[in-house]
């Protein structure tokens, strides 16, 4: 395994206990205190995932989110004490893969840490390119063009794209996505599904508040539209 892990919290004992548990399971583990150290060692070390904590003196979970998506599709799992769906749903639409909230064991964030680099690194396996509207979707290369200009997206965003690409049509309720891209429930949190349309849609619809692409079915969830004609 050996992947190296960074863990962004301002709490000594939260970090003591995800660094040990994590290089307990075969993980190397950098630590950081604050943002501006998490940026810099992030941007140095070229880590597999970052846990990142939301609640950070300075510069804050989201900013370190924010700039970290504007160079980088590290995967990053959010850590956070914020009961507010908002919060949790902002975070998701910064392009964070997944979350945690505290108290959390141990068990379960290498449990995350695990079935993320999973998803990473599994990626979409399906050979060819799926052409759709003005989309070209590469299932091998795991990227998606849009007019021929490239379209950045982070890997979660990729998966679920190429997933609503090879069942148009086909309706699916959060529920079915989130276990797709997750492979567990979220303790019922089932509104992160709809941060990661949002997302898909600001970067891929010609009108992200009329959708061309991914669909809204009411009652159900979503649907990737079969009668594309852009």
């Amino acid at each position: 395994m050996n992947e190296r892990i960074l863990v962004v919290d301002d709490e000594p004992k939260i970090v003591k206990l995800a660094r040990d548990y994590l290089e307990s399971s075969g993980f190397r583990v950098a630590t950081a205190v604050d943002g501006q150290t998490a940026l810099a060692i992030a941007r140095r070390d070229n880590p597999a995932l970052i846990v990142l904590d939301l609640n950070l003196p300075g510069m804050d979970g989201l900013d370190v989110c924010r700039a970290l998506r504007r160079e980088s599709d590290v995967p990053i799992i959010m850590l956070t004490a914020r009961v507010e769906e908002t919060d949790r749903l902002i975070g998701l639409e910064l392009g964070a893969d997944d979350y945690i909230a505290k108290p959390f064991s141990p068990r379960e964030l290498a449990a995350r840490v695990r079935a993320v680099l999973r998803r990473v690194k599994g990626g979409v396996h399906q050979p060819g390119l799926i052409h759709t509207g003005d989309l070209e979707i590469d299932m091998q290369g795991i990227r998606v063009n849009q007019n021929g200009q490239p379209v950045h997206l982070t890997r979660i965003e990729f998966n679920l794209l190429a997933f609503f690409a090879q069942h148009p049509g086909q309706a699916f309720s959060r529920e079915r996505l989130l276990e797709q891209l997750h492979g567990h429930s979220h303790d019922g949190f089932d509104r992160s599904i709809d941060a990661h349309v949002k997302n898909l849609r600001r970067k891929i619809e010609p009108d992200p508040s009329n959708p061309t692409y991914i669909l809204t079915v009411y009652g159900i969830g979503y649907r990737f539209n079969d009668e594309v004609d852009l």
